[in-house]
C-alpha cells in the first residue's frame, strides 16, 4: 500500500487539538478550534466574554462593535513541541472602523503547517518525493453596535486544506488530498453601561459574549461520500474587571465551549453524521443531559495591567483550561505577559501541565509558546490597553 502519512499526521494533530470525541476523530479541519492569540492563550484560552482587540474575529466578532480605530497583528507559534516535528500556526488579523458603516471591517488568515512528509511506494522504502501540508483559512467579516450596550458581528470564512498531493493515494483510494469548503460565525455581546447589582455600579466593567463558529457544510477529500462536519462550536464568556484606578487594572474571564458535531453509526456500523443546522440541536440529545455537560470545556484568566493607557503598559496572565477526562481530558495551566507602549504591543503565553497533580510531563501541549506582535491606531484612550470600555 501507498504511502498512508496523511492518515497519520491527522492522527498525530487530533492529539493535541481540541475535543475528538473518544478519540474517532468527530470533525475534520480541528485547526479552526486552536486559540489563536498569546493574549487569550495565557488567560486559559478564554475571551469570547472580552473580545476586545483583532483576535476577537475568531473570539468573538461582536466584541470589535465595540472598539473604534485600527490594528494589525500577528501571532507565531510551534505547535505540539513535545512531538519534535516541523509543525507550526500563524494568525494574521486585521480590524478597522468605518464610521460611513457604522462599525468595524475584519479580516484574518490562520495558517497551519504540518511539514514535508516523504512519500513512498507499495514497493519498499525507498523515497519517491516529499510533499507538504498544510490547512489555511481566510476570515472576513464586519461588526457593528445595536445601541449603547448591544455588539453583533458575523464572519464569513473560505477554509482550505492540502493534506496530500494528487499522486498520493491510500490503499485503492485515488484521488487529490485537497479539500476546500466555507464556513460562517455569529457573535453576541452585551457589554452594559449602566448596571446596577444591591446598590453597586458595575457599569462598562462586566461583559457577556457568545460565539456560535464554524457553521458550514461537510468536508471531503477523495469523494463526497466520506465527507466529516467541520467543528461548528459554541462558545459563551463572561468577563469583568475585578480593579480599575489610574495605574491598576484586574480582569477575570471565564469561559464556556462545546462542540455541536453529532454523529451515529448504522447497523452495519458505517459512521455518520449530521448537517450543521440539524447538529445544532442533534449535538445535546446524543447522550444523557448530565454527560452533555462533561461535554463542556472550561477555560478561565486573570490578566493584571500596571500603567497609563497612551503611555508604557505592562501586564501579566495566568489562566486554567479544564476538559473532562472522558471527553479528551486536556488539563493545563497556562501563564503570559504583555507590554504597551505608543501604538505598539507585544505578547507572549506559555502552556504547561507539569504543575498539576498526576500530571504529564509530556503531554503534547505542555511547552507550548505563543509570540504575538501588534500594532494599534487611532482608538479612543479608554480603548489603548485593549480592554473593556471605560478603563
Amino acid at each position: 500500500m501507498k504511502n498512508v502519512f496523511r492518515l497519520l499526521m491527522v492522527s498525530v494533530i487530533l492529539v493535541g487539538l481540541p475535543k475528538v470525541n473518544y478519540a474517532q476523530g468527530e470533525a475534520a479541519v480541528p485547526f479552526l478550534l486552536l486559540a489563536p492569540d498569546s493574549r487569550a492563550g495565557g488567560m486559559g484560552e478564554s475571551g469570547a466574554g472580552l473580545a476586545d482587540n483583532s483576535a476577537a474575529i475568531f473570539w468573538n466578532p461582536a466584541g470589535i462593535a465595540f472598539l473604534t480605530g485600527t490594528e494589525v497583528s500577528i501571532t507565531h507559534s510551534n505547535w505540539l513541541p513535545q512531538f519534535n516535528l516541523d509543525l507550526f500556526y500563524d494568525y494574521l488579523t486585521y480590524r478597522g472602523y468605518i464610521e460611513s458603516l457604522n462599525g468595524s471591517i475584519t479580516a484574518s488568515i490562520t495558517y497551519m503547517n504540518f511539514g514535508e512528509f516523504i512519500h513512498t511506494g507499495e514497493e519498499g522504502p525507498d523515497a519517491l518525493g516529499t510533499f507538504r501540508s498544510f490547512d489555511a483559512a481566510l476570515t472576513l467579516g464586519y461588526a457593528t453596535k445595536l445601541g449603547t450596550d448591544w455588539g453583533l458581528g458575523f464572519n464569513f470564512r473560505l477554509i482550505h486544506s492540502r493534506l496530500a498531493p494528487k499522486d498520493i493515494g491510500v490503499g485503492t483510494e485515488e484521488g487529490e488530498g485537497v479539500a476546500t469548503s466555507v464556513s460562517f460565525d455569529i457573535g453576541g455581546m452585551w457589554r452594559p453601561s449602566t448596571l446596577n447589582i444591591f446598590g453597586a455600579d458595575f457599569g462598562n466593567r462586566f461583559s457577556i459574549g457568545m460565539n456560535l463558529s464554524n457553521l458550514g457544510p461537510k468536508i471531503y477529500y477523495i469523494d463526497q461520500a466520506q465527507a466529516d462536519p467541520i467543528p461548528t462550536n459554541l462558545r459563551l464568556g463572561f468577563a469583568f474587571q475585578i480593579v480599575s484606578d489610574e495605574f491598576n487594572s484586574l480582569l477575570y474571564t471565564l469561559d464556556f465551549s462545546k462542540l455541536l458535531v453529532s454523529r451515529d453509526k448504522d447497523t452495519s456500523g458505517v459512521s455518520n453524521s449530521d448537517e450543521f443546522y440539524e447538529a445544532l440541536v442533534s449535538s445535546w440529545g446524543d447522550q444523557t443531559f448530565s454527560e452533555e455537560l462533561r461535554d463542556i470545556v472550561t477555560s478561565m484568566g486573570l490578566e493584571y495591567w500596571y500603567g497609563t493607557p497612551g503611555d508604557f503598559l505592562f501586564a501579566l496572565r495566568a489562566g486554567y483550561f479544564y476538559e473532562d477526562p472522558s471527553y479528551g481530558n486536556r488539563k493545563f495551566v497556562s501563564f503570559g505577559a504583555g507590554i504597551r507602549y505608543d501604538i505598539y504591543g507585544f505578547d507572549f503565553s506559555y502552556i504547561t501541565t507539569s504543575i498539576l497533580p498526576n500530571s504529564d510531563e509530556n503531554h503534547p501541549l505542555s511547552d507550548t509558546l505563543r509570540f504575538t506582535v501588534l500594532i494599534g491606531w487611532g482608538a479612543i484612550p479608554d480603548q489603548a490597553r485593549g480592554l473593556p470600555r471605560g478603563i
